[in-house]
């Protein structure tokens, strides 16, 4: 039997600390957390060692390609559990580490002081105190000054006093060797930029933008559309891919296996003999008329982002230049996807060759960063292996740590959660089919505490180019205004699919998804059509925009108001203090109901204070609150959202 047989020597030198149940730490640091740039990054753990020596600890963290570490102190908070904070101001991959040693002269102190109180003669204690301060290294001149000045004094006056000042033992804390110093693992931290937190999402098919029927629309089109966009309030602008579109196997309409004369395709297809993944379909314009559109997007605002689908059609350039990177049938024909993606093909991503074939997608991104894109929502990535996404992830975020990836897929649960462990900085959810309260809360629930909160940040589309759910098949206009209220108060991030404004429901009969979709023609629309929801959607980002509280995700919390068909709950943001409730109708009828706010109190200049009154964030009248609620009213035919600012 083999031992391991470990000598008294080994032993001695090992940590004289514990540092464990660190926070936050996602899987034991084998993934990042992430936090956004500017806000305080606060960690928690516990700290211990044998005895009752006074014990010293630090928080250090730094860029990952920085060579010094800076270091805060962390504070003692009872039963050995310490914390300590920090505030990364730009975007990148950062570590952070634990520091912990004892503090041999603050141990002293509490020693000598203790004997002083029981009376205990502690002469020989000072000449231990003194000799302490010996070991000081390393000292600022203004530390350095108070041990020099306390030494003097006490070989001066032969009183233990001048080793008992605070002023030297904060010297000491400083200055004196750390032989039993103890550092944790480091732990990876990913800070964003705010966009990952908060925005509104507008996505649009840059082919159906024209206003004449039956022509392809163009970037040029796209570019008289942005003041509208911007006007609604919408903060990305979100295209489908703008890439050549493959003929061989080419969709027609509703995803018809056989394209019929003149249909464009999906763009979903992407490369042809004109290009690939760095190519822009030729009807759509010029890369001149790309700068001009990213350009126009800056001056109203926006952000623009690019789908970005790894996959091709089986005309992509990739298959005849590199077919090492696919696989082949046994008559030579490349494999596609069977079934309703028959018109794609996945590349495979462990071929020989993987090496280019990582690099090559990389370089398309890469490409586009170059021209202004700094979004990409990454569409079917479920089908490429996980080493490839954590591995192109790292890459883009060190060369432009600016650019956002969001995970666009519907997939497992713990798949999509695992995509957002991987770096993802935003990821779609199952909010689609959460419609009931108690499904809302407990997936809300779900995503708010820990430890999905500190790495998967939902973004809650409520409609896609794919997706038109059932609830929104009706037409109903308080059905659509109650989604839409839904998805942009309780998360940061929010999206709709260009016709949801519109209002537009028809669907192929029993599933979800649009009958005569853009997907696989072009559709021209009349964006100012009557009935249209445009004001109330200007309305909800115009709140979005003015209150802290709704421009994040994690601090949410439900309330238990009565009434099953209506939900409640209320977001607090920190700075600038900023309490939000929020109340919005499931159903279509007309309901009153008691809103219970008993424990709800606003933050007052660092004070807290039980909510007084309530302020309708729309029509700016007040409410009081009165044994400990309020009771209102909500017609959904008219607006099924209240929204109201807490006041004390």
């Amino acid at each position: 039997m083999n031992k391991t047989i470990q000598t008294v020597e080994s032993a001695a030198a090992g940590s004289a600390f514990l540092i464990e149940d660190v926070y936050p730490l996602i899987d034991g640091g084998r993934f990042a957390v992430k936090r956004i740039a500017g806000d305080r990054v606060e960690v928690w753990a516990d700290i211990y060692r044998d005895g009752d020596a006074v014990i010293g600890a630090a928080l250090l963290w730094r860029r990952e390609q920085d060579r010094e570490w800076q270091r805060e102190p962390m504070t003692h908070h009872g039963n050995d559990r310490w914390s300590g904070a920090f505030v990364p101001t730009e975007a990148g991959q950062y570590i952070y580490a634990i520091e912990a040693w004892t503090d041999e002269f603050a141990t002293w102190s509490h020693s000598v002081a203790r004997k002083q109180r029981s009376g205990a003669d502690v002469t020989l204690d000072a000449i231990e105190g003194a000799g302490l301060l010996t070991k000081a290294q390393g000292a600022r001149q203004d530390a350095a000054l108070v041990i020099l000045r306390q030494c003097e004094d006490f070989l001066q006056s032969g009183d233990v006093g001048p080793l008992l000042a605070t002023e030297l033992g904060e010297a000491m804390a400083e200055s004196q060797s750390r032989p039993d110093l103890t550092r944790s693992a480091s732990f990876p931290l990913i800070i964003d930029r705010d966009r990952a937190r908060f925005g509104a999402w507008y996505q649009m098919m840059p082919r159906s933008q024209s206003r004449t029927p039956g022509r392809h629309g163009t970037l040029r089109d796209c570019i008289a559309r942005v003041p509208d966009i911007a006007a609604m309030g919408f903060d990305v602008l979100y295209f489908t891919p703008i890439h050549p579109i493959g003929h061989t196997r080419r969709k027609g309409r509703n995803n018809a296996p056989v394209a019929g004369e003149g249909d464009p395709g999906s763009p979903y297809a992407i490369g042809t003999t004109e290009g690939g993944h760095d190519a822009l379909h030729p009807e759509l314009g010029t890369i001149e008329d790309f700068h001009a559109l990213v350009a126009t997007c800056l001056e109203y605002g926006l952000e623009l982002a690019l789908d970005f689908a790894v996959q091709c059609s089986p005309d992509h350039p990739w298959l005849t230049q590199h077919p090492e990177w696919f696989k082949w049938r046994p008559d030579r024909s490349v494999r596609t996807v069977d079934g309703a993606y028959s018109d794609i093909v996945i590349p495979d991503f462990n071929s020989v060759d993987r090496a280019g074939l990582w690099n090559a997608f990389r370089d398309a991104m890469l490409f586009w960063i170059d021209h202004g894109v700094t979004i990409f929502a990454i569409d079917n990535h479920d089908t490429a292996p996980f080493p490839f996404w954590e591995w192109l992830i790292r890459d883009i975020r060190r060369r432009h740590p600016e650019v956002i990836l969001f995970s666009k897929t519907f997939a497992r649960p713990k798949l999509m959660k695992g995509l957002a462990k991987l770096g993802f900085a935003q990821s779609f959810s199952y909010f689609p089919w959460r419609t009931s309260r108690w499904e809302l809360e407990q997936y809300l629930g779900e995503l708010t505490r820990y430890p999905e909160r500190d790495f998967y940040r939902p973004n809650l589309f409520v409609n896609t180019a794919d997706l038109l759910p059932f609830h929104l098949q009706s037409g109903e206009a308080w059905a659509f205004k109650s989604r839409l209220a839904l998805a942009a108060t309780l998360s940061g991030s929010y999206g709709i699919y260009s016709g949801f404004e519109l209002l537009e429901h028809t669907a192929i009969p029993g599933r979800e998804e649009y009958l005569d979709s853009e997907k696989y023609q072009i559709k021209q629309r009349d964006w100012d059509t009557p009935g249209n929801i445009k004001p109330y959607i200007t309305a909800l980002n115009r709140v979005r925009n003015e209150n802290a509280a709704l421009q994040q995700t994690a601090n949410l919390r439900f309330l238990g108001i009565e009434d099953g068909e209506t939900i409640a709950f209320v977001k607090e943001a920190a700075e600038p203090a900023n309490t939000i409730v929020v109340v919005i109708a499931l159903s279509r009828h007309v309901r009153e109901f008691w809103l219970p706010l008993g424990d709800v109190t606003v933050d007052v200049r660092g004070q807290r204070h039980h909510v007084a009154a309530l302020e309708n964030l729309l029509t700016g009248e007040q409410s009081g609150i009165e044994w400990g609620g309020v009771r209102l009213r909500i017609d959904p035919e008219r607006d099924p959202a209240l929204l109201f600012r807490g006041l004390a």
